[in-house]
């Protein structure tokens, strides 16, 4: 029987070994040599297995006196069919790889070491990051449709309901207050810029004093103890001349300076104290009544059943070529600092560029306003902050087709984290300003904790 045993094994082997060599022989005529050669190695390492399997002894696995296996017996005895199947799959997928296309690099190179090549590397890194591109483009274009635009008739609206108060608060002040010294009242900010995104919920009433030339000036921030650009003290001049009461703002002076805060009280008891905003509204159609505090300057007007307007009054002065406006400094020991008013100028230059080239600066901007305005961590992000950066990155792209918007918000987010990181953003109109003057440690950290916490996945900002 085990002669009969061993006659049939051999018999068995003697097939196998005819079919390999008839494959082997064969093979060169189809693959070449260096294809031939590879064959032959796989099938001669499955024969080897294939003999040791049916040559294994039937005991169990013995064990040295270490506790090891032997040497002697296959390193796979009591691996899983599927680890063995999977380490079968590896090898060859790894052989596929590096079998060679032609046949005369077959026989010459065929044990050379094949290297990738790097521009096909570099190709498919490329092709990889085109369409995370793409991607990004299509959410940015979907969400701006989505979140940030405004639909046209809610602007006008909007606008409508402030030209409204505005023409009733001038006729007042003009009846009421004939000699306070004011030039015409204009509305401002982003509703008018066709830059406010979400909704249409605020609006800004510029109200510009007349100061007498001779009797004021501006002082830069950067020159007093307080060192601050950005801000100006507007003192009192020739008081030994012309003495207190000369001018009608004497009354707002405190330690021989104009007082932003001062100035904006005045204006309070005449807003929140002295109009008859529910007669008003009733005679527009709306509801109006002071916003709560802190906006003490501020109108809150129901124009539409679920639509609210904020209209802020804002106190502004010019002297000489320099426009200040009454919004103080954050911290409450700079509360005598008037504000340098570069906003407009900073939109002005915005939105030329995109006029002269059609670009998506603005899309761009408004796409971050939204984000910014959607997610409470980076509510601190103002809309000067994020328009200077576009503009600083306007100097050095000078390509804003549409169709590179997602390039564009991705640098822009890198460098608005740049910035962040240290500590400053110059303004793009003068550089001497730090836009991030007014933020605390903890606030920068916040800012800058959250937008580097997107960068991996960019998309993330635009669930909120």
């Amino acid at each position: 029987m085990a002669g009969a045993g061993q006659r049939k094994g051999k018999k068995d082997d003697n097939g196998i070994g005819t079919a390999i060599d008839f494959v082997l022989s064969n093979a060169r005529l189809v693959l070449g040599v260096g294809g031939a050669a590879m064959l032959g190695i796989a099938t001669l390492a499955v024969k080897r297995m294939y003999d040791r399997a049916i040559s294994a002894p039937s005991s169990p696995t013995r064990l040295s006196q270490s506790g090891k296996r032997s040497w002697e017996e296959p390193n796979w005895l009591g691996s899983s069919s599927r680890l063995l199947t999977q380490d079968m799959k590896t090898n060859l997928s790894r052989s596929l790889q590096t079998l060679p296309t032609d046949h005369s690099a077959a026989d010459t190179d065929f044990f050379r070491p094949t290297k990738p090549k790097p521009s096909a590397k570099r190709s498919q890194v490329e092709l990889k990051k085109s369409r995370l591109r793409l991607s990004l483009q299509e959410k940015l274009f979907a969400y701006y449709r989505r979140k940030v635009a405004i639909p046209a008739d809610e602007q006008a609206r909007a606008k409508q309901a402030a030209v409204d108060i505005c023409a009733e608060l001038r006729s007042f002040l003009r009846a009421k207050l004939p000699d306070m010294p004011l030039r015409d009242m204009y509305l401002s900010g982003s509703l008018y810029d066709d830059l406010q995104v979400v909704t249409a919920d605020h609006i800004q009433l510029i109200v510009p004093l007349m100061l007498e030339q001779n009797l004021w000036s501006c002082i830069p921030g950067e020159d007093t103890i307080m060192n601050i650009p950005g801000f100006y003290l507007v003192r009192r001049e020739n008081p030994e001349y012309f003495p207190r009461g000369s001018s009608y703002w004497d009354r707002c002076v405190v330690g021989g300076y104009l007082s932003p805060k001062a100035v904006a009280e005045t204006f309070e008891k005449v807003v929140a104290g002295s109009i008859n905003w529910p007669a008003i509204g009733t005679l527009l159609d709306y509801v109006i009544r002071p916003a709560a505090p802190p906006a003490d300057l501020t109108l809150e007007v129901q124009y539409d059943p679920e639509r609210h307007l904020f209209i802020d009054f804002l106190p502004s002065l010019t002297l000489g070529d320099i426009t200040l406006v009454a919004k103080p400094h954050r911290l409450a020991r700079n509360d005598n600092l008037w504000r340098l008013s570069l906003r407009p100028a900073e939109t002005a230059r915005l939105r030329a560029l995109d006029q002269r080239d059609s670009g998506c600066r603005c899309l761009c901007l408004k796409i971050f306003k939204a984000v910014c305005k959607s997610n409470p961590a980076l509510a601190h992000l103002t809309a000067s902050q994020l328009t200077n950066v576009i503009l600083h990155l306007a100097q050095e792209e000078p390509d804003w087709s549409q169709d590179v918007l997602a390039d564009r918000f991705l640098q822009a987010l890198k460098g608005l984290i740049r910035y962040l990181e240290a500590g400053v953003l110059p303004s793009a109109l003068n550089p001497k300003v730090n836009l991030f003057s007014e933020l605390t440690p903890e606030e920068v950290d916040e800012l800058g904790y959250t937008l580097y916490s997107s960068l991996s996945e960019p998309e993330v900002l635009l669930q909120t």
